[in-house]
């Protein structure tokens, strides 16, 4: 068990954990030992924060692309609404568009909510949207504290709790995001302004959600982990020990340490009801929590998909591609090689039984049908599989890796390799290759067209 937290509040020292976080260096994974119990919600749900935290990240989205995006989200979410909000940035004319317009298709979800700085022209800003919502940005680690508004803890936590005051007082709901909060000091910190969060929300009663914010991606998914970094103890502490309902909190990741999606499983897994994400990962630095991926992950959790159409991944990756955004093509999911193998012993063993080396059905979950790169590696199994897919052949019309019109074309593509080629066979040259020897597939590949 964690010791009991103070009720005392704000202890006014500073805590920058150079043992865990020596300047300069990389983090050092530091253990306690002592551990606390998975506690997973009855429901969990999916948070974006594409048009936010996503927009630091890239380009402006025009206000059509914003849109087209919060369709994806509205459709991929589902029936059971399992992408609850999306949140927008509130200070350029485009983005203010943008959230009257999706406001106006009249979605229940995913709501819109707002993001701000802990400033009164900010809340203006929020009041003037007509937002039932918005986060509140609360860096919390002594890092920023000390560093970026050289204040004591008690006047920064102070004038946080002022400004979410002034919020609830306009009718509108409060989620403060712990900026930092896996270098900050949990119990000197944290907890008491958790613990006056709670008592805003009894006092107005309107909802005050705690968003925490792994900034640098530095959160460890390990319950024996040593706060401030283990996301298992922090969520433990806030939820059992602080009293935090469980919809009252959301983890927001960043994959600086390849750790975004392994980190937001776990705040579920330990209490955390909801996850923000971005859509492909597109996020500042090393990115966020991938949205998609977490769709995956809540299947796997809940088993089900509660209505959630999988094959709208496909759909918004093609969008992204459509307005130029590169996906790298060992992206999980969607990048291009993800339904793609180039070795003839994958190919032999799909074309045995998909199930061999496919971790789930991709045209069924993704819209995808499996391929094959025709390299030096495909072998005769291969060229079978390849001509297979691409003509969409199925049952006894399926053609076998023993034909000997096959094992031809596979003589070809290894005399182009003996040659000295490095590139993958292209689709174009495979036609013509089965142009000669299998002439009625291309004639009826026509037919159909």
């Amino acid at each position: 068990m964690l010791e009991s937290s103070s009720d005392s509040g704000i202890e006014d020292k500073i805590q920058l954990y150079k043992d865990v976080f020596p300047s300069g260096d990389i983090p050092r994974m530091v253990w306690d030992f002592k551990t606390v119990p998975m506690d997973l919600p009855a429901e969990i749900y999916i948070t974006d924060t594409t048009f936010r935290d996503g927009q630091q990240a890239r380009e402006p989205y025009t206000v059509n692309q914003m849109l087209t995006l919060f369709d994806f989200l509205h459709r991929l979410g589902g029936p059971k609404a399992i992408i609850r909000w999306s949140e927008f940035f509130p200070y350029t004319k485009r983005d203010r568009e943008a959230i009257k317009e999706i406001k106006e298709r009249g979605y229940e979800y995913p709501k819109v909510t707002g993001w701000m700085r802990a400033k009164k022209e900010d809340l203006q800003l929020i009041k003037e949207m007509k937002l039932e919502e918005t986060g509140i940005l609360a860096s919390i680690s002594d890092y920023h504290i000390l560093h970026k508004f050289g204040l004591s803890r008690s006047q920064v936590i102070e004038k946080y709790l002022e400004i979410c005051e002034e919020t609830l007082k306009l009718g509108i709901a409060v989620r403060c995001h712990l900026e930092d909060v896996t270098r900050a000091d949990f119990y000197g910190t944290v907890v008491p302004f958790v613990k006056r969060l709670i008592l805003l929300e009894e006092k107005y009663n309107l909802p005050v959600k705690v968003r925490l914010s792994d900034t640098l991606g530095v959160g460890l998914p390990y319950p024996e982990a040593a706060l401030p970094r283990s996301i298992p103890k922090m969520v433990y502490g806030l939820t059992h020990e602080v009293g935090l309902p469980h919809d009252r909190l959301e983890f927001h990741g960043h994959n600086d340490f390849h750790k975004g999606v392994i980190n937001a499983i776990t705040a579920w897994l330990y209490g955390c009801t909801f996850n923000n994400c971005t859509l492909l990962s597109i996020g500042e630095r090393a990115g966020n929590t991938p949205l998609e991926a977490m769709v995956i992950e809540y299947i796997q959790i809940k088993g089900t998909n509660n209505g959630m159409d999988t094959r709208v991944i496909s759909e918004i990756a093609d969008f992204y591609e459509s307005i130029g955004f590169e996906i790298p093509s060992y992206y999980p999911l969607v990048g291009k090689n993800f339904t793609i193998t180039r070795a003839g012993v994958h190919a032999d063993g799909i074309l045995k039984d998909p199930e061999i080396y496919l971790p789930f059905d991709t045209e069924k979950i993704l819209g995808k049908s499996p391929k094959i790169a025709i390299t030096p590696y495909s072998g005769v199994a291969g060229i079978a599989f390849w001509i297979n897919q691409y003509f969409r052949l199925n049952g006894d019309k399926r053609i076998g890796k023993d034909n000997e019109k096959v094992k031809k074309i596979y003589e070809w593509v290894e005399k182009q390799y003996s040659k000295g080629r490095m590139t993958a066979i292209s689709d174009k040259e495979m036609e013509k290759q089965v142009m000669k020897y299998f002439p009625n597939l291309i004639n009826n590949k026509r037919s159909n067209l």
